[in-house]
């Protein structure tokens, strides 16, 4: 028979409050995030932020400073990027704002957590999530006038699938031969065409053959 596990009480009182003084004690994201502009510096983990980051830091701004500005605090307007807009301009990337929760102990009300619809290079994604990375610098709204605009995007059809690679064993026996055989193209990867331009007929083998043929020469 089994024995029941005895149930400490008071034992386990004391790990609940200590759970919740930990939740209680630690830092809101205010604190945590909280930066000063003069030394570039966040005064919570003593962190400077890399020397390459500061003018961006100086010019561009983080998401809840433009949400805190705007009626409804944002919702439904689109925010993109500033890394976005450069890493790939031929395709919009975007969120699309559908709930805000504010910090509202916060000093400016700039932080907080923020959800919304994600289209990333043209593609948008069917649910909304929570938004990523809001405490950046580089975040920018797009004005209303500018959002059909800026959503215009006309995909460029993708090339056809041509060649896939080879099984692993079997690709590992072609590289092997490769390197016996000392070719050139050893170092290339060998892939396998998906479609073929030779009819498969009895003519093709029988060419086949005497090509082997001619190759091994005959046997004596």
């Amino acid at each position: 028979m089994v024995k029941k596990k005895r149930i400490r009480l008071i034992a386990e009182m004391a790990r609940k409050i200590r759970v919740y003084r930990e939740l209680k004690n630690r830092p809101r994201e205010s604190e945590k995030y909280a930066l000063d502009y003069d030394t570039m510096t966040r005064p919570h983990t003593r962190k400077t932020l890399p020397v390459l980051a500061w003018q961006d830091v100086r010019r561009e701004s983080r998401l809840f400073s433009l949400l805190s500005g705007l009626r409804m605090f944002g919702v439904g307007h689109l925010f993109t990027r500033k890394s976005w807009l450069t890493e790939h301009p031929e395709a919009p990337s975007y969120w699309q704002v559908t709930k805000v929760k504010v910090d509202y102990t916060a000093e400016n009300m700039d932080h907080g957590r923020a959800w919304g619809v994600l289209t990333y290079k043209g593609k948008q994604e069917s649910e909304a999530k929570e938004m990523d990375k809001v405490m950046y610098h580089d975040w920018r709204l797009v004005p209303k006038h500018e959002e059909e605009q800026f959503k215009l995007y006309n995909p460029v059809p993708e090339p056809p699938i041509r060649y896939v690679s080879y099984p692993p064993l079997l690709r590992a026996m072609l590289l092997a031969q490769r390197q016996k055989d000392e070719l050139e193209s050893a170092a290339e990867e060998p892939t396998l065409p998906l479609k073929r331009d030779v009819l498969l007929s009895k003519e093709y083998f029988r060419s086949q053959e005497k090509k082997r043929e001619r190759q091994e020469g005959t046997a004596v």
